[in-house]
């Protein structure tokens, strides 16, 4: 009898110590194959509040949740003739909404952008300094690293090289105040590759980098790919990866997204590629339609997710 127990316990010890290799095993493998966070993805994928509609309003996170985005780039708000942006994340009030917002949605703000510069000149204003103040203190509250500053009409180098001169110093000087605050500047210019990088040589800021738009290179028929590996993944800070209002990203013949990502992967790069345009013209202010097929898209290429669209 006491054999016979003993033989028991044994079968039974040994049962446990499978099952026990079992459940670890399946538990291993459970977290190899399961989604990775949103914040492990090399390429995160956020959208414009303003041309979602939704400039500077509390509802920018729930839709940009809704249509399956990691983050929403926030606008500092109207310019216009304005002394000042309509900027209400001056208020703390504000600014504790807002982020109470995105953390309810798991959603980043990994931008600030000053859209009103690509009507109005950065070299004609006076108080340069007191809205590019405004635009990082705005970025600090929110925790967002990267502003986004278009060197629109007004300011194209290409068109008014003119200005150059006092461009270049003014943002050497918002260049050290972004520094000092440890943020970056990402300006958009009409300028190639080459141009962009002797652009920042003469800047000489670490804090000044080019913030990258695919419209640019396809609208003058340069190579988009080309000057992408021409800037390198030290001068890019962020992207915004659409092309001109004609169709969406998905039936886009002239921009192979495919390729754009491999040559982001041999550069290295990783970051917040931002949904601005590629709208279907014949049906523009459809958000959902819109942004939920780009932002699909580009999950689908950047982050292996399935293609719903």
């Amino acid at each position: 009898m006491k054999l016979f127990n003993k033989l028991v316990f044994r079968y039974l010890a040994l049962l446990c110590f499978v099952f026990s290799l079992s459940f670890n095993f399946y538990c291993q493998a459970g977290e190899k194959v399961s989604s990775p966070k949103k914040g492990t993805h090399q390429y995160r994928i956020a959208a414009c509040d303003w041309m979602i509609l939704k400039r500077q309003k509390i509802g920018s996170f729930k839709l940009v949740s809704e249509l399956k985005g990691d983050g929403v780039e926030v606008d500092m708000g109207g310019l216009g003739m304005r002394d000042s942006f309509d900027n209400k994340l001056r208020q703390v009030s504000f600014q504790e909404m807002f982020k109470a917002e995105a953390a309810k949605y798991d959603l980043e703000i990994p931008s600030i952008a000053m859209s009103g510069f690509y009507a109005q000149s950065f070299v004609k204003r006076a108080n340069y300094k007191e809205l590019t103040q405004d635009c990082i203190q705005t970025m600090v509250a929110m925790g967002a690293k990267v502003a986004f500053l278009p060197l629109g009409v007004q300011c194209d180098l290409v068109k008014n090289p003119e200005i150059r001169p006092e461009l270049i110093n003014r943002l050497k000087v918002v260049g050290e105040m972004a520094q000092k605050a440890g943020v970056i500047i990402g300006i958009e210019t009409s300028l190639d590759a080459k141009g962009e990088l002797q652009l920042l040589k003469e800047i000489n800021s670490p804090s000044i980098k080019i913030y990258f738009n695919f419209q640019n290179p396809l609208v003058a028929r340069r190579d988009l790919y080309k000057e992408l590996k021409t800037l390198g993944k030290k001068n890019i800070c962020q992207i915004h990866c659409t092309d001109t209002d004609e169709v969406l990203l998905p039936y886009n013949k002239r921009l192979n997204m495919n390729k754009v990502k491999k040559t982001l992967d041999k550069m290295g790069w990783s970051g917040w590629l931002v949904v601005e345009r590629s709208r279907d013209k014949n049906d523009p202010r459809n958000v959902e339609k819109n942004f939920g097929a780009n932002i699909d898209y580009l999950k689908h290429i950047f982050q292996n997710e399935t293609f719903v669209y």
